[in-house]
């Protein structure tokens, strides 16, 4: 009996291993040596100064990935549904703006007051008060948006907006985070000429985009490379591309221009110490595909955001290392003396006083 026990254990472990270690897998990773994580000290030192966030639900439905404020001070959130809800100025009496039955994500009010959005099924669509959606674009050079991510409008009228992956969608987004091939565009739409263009590609998943106060470069995360890449546009050194931060502390992902010039930048979570163990191990980053899901590693709960100067410098640090009632920050617009946040996966979004840090 305990033979046959034996031998049944020992199949079974054979068959686990054949599994972990060459069941086919659709993802193709590459390899990529991750600089050493900086620790959570200094710039980056841990602080809850965020558990004094104000939090707003958003009535059955989750994940307001980022907040746009119009003139008249009302806010709107992306849903997951693909609704876009209006409140009013003081956060509150949310109503139905428009529906993409798709998935919004980056909002951008343009010169005209509409509502510029890159929504990950749709593409690049404008949306006007009356919650007409127009779409502008959904292909580049040829190329199809595989994962429409980010924008930000500049004063020309000029949308600048991001392709996360030609390679995956939104619903598979953690494939790209396990094969680290990148893939990602920085577009940009001209309502002048009425056409899409790539500006960049080549990106490690092309996230978050900020355009300098005078419009001659735009800031584009690269959410799974932990940087951000300065790329100039306009004047002399039109058509540079430098790095403008690296090795950050987590996963970068909205950023947005503030009246002052500083840059406010969400990182999605601190980052994952088997994730970057894995990078120039392609075998491994397979076999942790392969495990159910369950028990791949999880973001952990922990909102994070900077602010950052002109020459990529932290002059703002702002965290809740608890994270217990909000996570996954995905972006951070500075209206006033208010920061807003919104989250991937949260039903809510959060609004915090800069006043009081001052």
């Amino acid at each position: 009996m305990a033979k046959k026990v034996v031998g049944w254990l020992g199949g079974a472990l054979l068959v686990l291993l054949l599994y972990l270690f060459l069941w086919p897998v659709p993802i193709d990773p590459i390899f990529w040596e991750p600089p050493a994580a900086p620790a959570l000290d200094g710039d980056f030192a841990e602080n809850r100064v965020l558990q004094g966030m104000e939090l707003f639900a958003t009535p059955n439905g989750r994940g307001p990935e980022d907040v746009a404020v119009d003139s008249e001070g009302r806010v709107y959130v992306g849903l997951e549904d693909g609704r876009i809800l209006r409140y009013a100025a003081d956060g509150s009496d949310p109503k139905p703006f428009a529906d993409t039955a798709g998935r919004p994500l980056g909002l951008d009010f343009d010169n005209d007051g509409k509502l510029i959005v890159a929504d990950a099924v749709k593409g690049l669509l404008s949306i006007g008060q009356d919650g007409a959606i127009e779409v502008l674009c959904t292909e580049a050079d040829s190329e199809p948006f595989g994962f429409t991510d980010d924008v930000d409008v500049d004063s020309q009228n000029v949308a600048w907006f991001s392709d996360a992956s030609v390679r995956w969608d939104h619903h598979h987004f953690m494939n790209d985070a396990f094969e680290n091939r990148p893939s990602g565009r920085l577009l940009k739409y001209d309502s002048s000429m009425g056409a899409c263009s790539v500006v960049l590609d080549g990106l490690g998943f092309a996230n978050g985009i900020a355009v300098s106060p005078d419009d001659t470069y735009v800031l584009v995360n690269e959410t799974m490379r932990y940087r951000i890449q300065r790329v100039f546009v306009r004047g002399p050194r039109a058509g540079e591309v430098e790095v403008f931060i690296d090795n950050l502390p987590g996963f970068p992902d909205g950023i947005s221009t503030g009246p002052d010039g500083t840059f406010w930048l969400a990182l999605y979570a601190p980052r994952n110490a088997l994730l970057d163990t894995a990078g120039p191990k392609p075998w491994l980053r397979k076999l942790i595909y392969r495990i159910p899901k369950a028990m791949q590693p999880k973001p952990k709960r922990h909102p994070f955001v900077l602010g950052l100067d002109a020459e990529g410098r932290v002059v703002h640090n702002l965290q809740d290392a608890d994270g217990a009632n909000f996570s996954k920050s995905t972006s951070a617009e500075q209206v006033g003396d208010w920061l807003y946040v919104g989250s991937l996966a949260e039903p809510k979004w959060g609004r915090f006083d800069l006043t009081s840090i001052q």
